[in-house]
């Protein structure tokens, strides 16, 4: 293989057989379950990265289903986002993400920076609930538990809560064990459709692992749950901010 042909077809590793395809990434009938939860302002301040700021002392414990993803195929996901602010723009931190998929592991990974990990999270419908559980292994971390479909919510509320920005931190090491890129990376969901969206009474359970550590920001008080469906794209991002620029 040529220089050149490098250069031209390498985007992502291994280089001939590379672990996703290029993008857009849509996805359809993409479910989410989210719990909002009151936490300590001290765990928040020592886990979100300046120059973001903690906008409250609350964090999003999200489920997502996707069941059909250009790409990506159906996966399961879960993890934590904290709402914050950058510049006086309202907007939310992902700080963790386990999910059952090698694909969007590598690629959330690789092109945004999303802090994915490999293990076992789950969806499902029992009876008059809707269940959501994180396995790392054997070991349980994570039980959420909403009445199913109680009452719906106001679409505008949550499509708003949908086009706000979200940021991460994208880490990519150098060959002698320290930091190639280190960089805030922002990005947006894109041409949202919101088809339905509900909320019900709620409960998180979130328990200590060394690998899986959703307990370092521990549940004070449940404050809302919503259950919705959408149809979304994965925009891809822009940097806007460089911890390693001199």
């Amino acid at each position: 293989m040529k220089i050149e042909d490098v250069r031209r077809t390498a985007y992502s590793m291994p280089l001939t057989n590379p672990a996703f395809p290029p993008g857009p990434y849509r996805f359809f009938n993409r479910e989410f379950f989210v719990i909002t939860y009151r936490t300590d302002p001290e765990a928040l301040a020592a886990v979100v990265p300046e120059p973001l700021e903690v906008a409250d002392s609350v964090v999003k414990y999200e489920f997502i289903r996707m069941p059909d993803s250009t790409g990506f195929g159906d996966y399961t996901e879960t993890g934590q986002v904290i709402p914050v602010r950058f510049k006086g723009e309202e907007g939310a931190y992902v700080h963790s993400m386990y999910l059952d998929d090698e694909g969007p592991i590598a690629g959330g990974r690789e092109l945004w920076g999303f802090p994915k990990k490999l293990a076992k999270p789950k969806i499902e419908v029992e009876s008059d609930v809707l269940v959501g559980t994180l396995h790392y292994g054997s070991v349980l971390c994570v039980s959420a538990t909403m009445g199913y479909k109680h009452r719906s919510v106001d679409h505008d509320t949550v499509m708003q809560s949908l086009k706000a920005p979200n940021f991460m931190l994208k880490i990519i090491p150098h060959v002698d064990g320290g930091a190639r890129v280190c960089e805030l990376v922002r990005y947006y969901l894109e041409d949202v459709t919101l088809k339905e969206a509900w909320t019900g009474p709620a409960a998180l359970g979130l328990f200590p692992h060394a690998l899986a550590d959703v307990a370092r920001l521990p549940v004070r008080e449940v404050v809302s749950a919503l259950h919705f469906r959408t149809d979304l794209t994965l925009g891809l991002g822009t940097v806007v901010f460089d911890y390693l620029a001199k």
